[in-house]
């Protein structure tokens, strides 16, 4: 699958966005090493931290059913149409690192200028668990 048919599904992802109170709809498309896609869409709520990002949805699907080999992830929002980039916000960022530094990022508008980097150029100085010490 090319970053362009990743990307329209992100875009098409949107439209399940529950986004009341930003009215900024994103979606993501998730693809693992053996081709297979997971969506996911913003979900915001009342109490802010019980929002949910689209990239983050994403992931959590792809996880919850036993992929951990992610590829790239391609993130759609309101601004696509504009031709403007939407990046993962810091908390994506750290969770998508957690399952590998080389996953792309890919972002833009599928009838447009089209995005890609890896996640560990968005991140510097990221950590990671197998960084943590034993603690005995």
């Amino acid at each position: 699958m090319n970053n362009k048919e990743l990307l329209k599904i992100a875009e098409d992802a949107r439209k399940y966005s529950h986004s009341p109170y930003s009215n900024f709809k994103v979606g993501a498309a998730l693809l693992t090493k053996n081709n297979k896609v997971y969506t996911g869409c913003n979900i915001e709520c009342a109490s802010l931290g019980g929002t949910n990002c689209a990239e983050r949805t994403a992931i959590f699907k792809a996880i919850s059913e036993g992929c951990r080999d992610i590829e790239a992830i391609a993130i759609a929002s309101d601004n696509s149409e504009k031709n403007e980039a939407t990046y993962p916000c810091g908390i994506c960022r750290q969770v998508i690192i957690e399952f590998g530094t080389e996953i792309r990022i890919i972002t833009g508008y599928s009838e447009g200028e089209i995005y890609e980097c890896k996640i560990k150029d968005l991140i510097p100085n990221y950590f990671l668990g197998s960084d943590f010490k034993e603690v005995k």
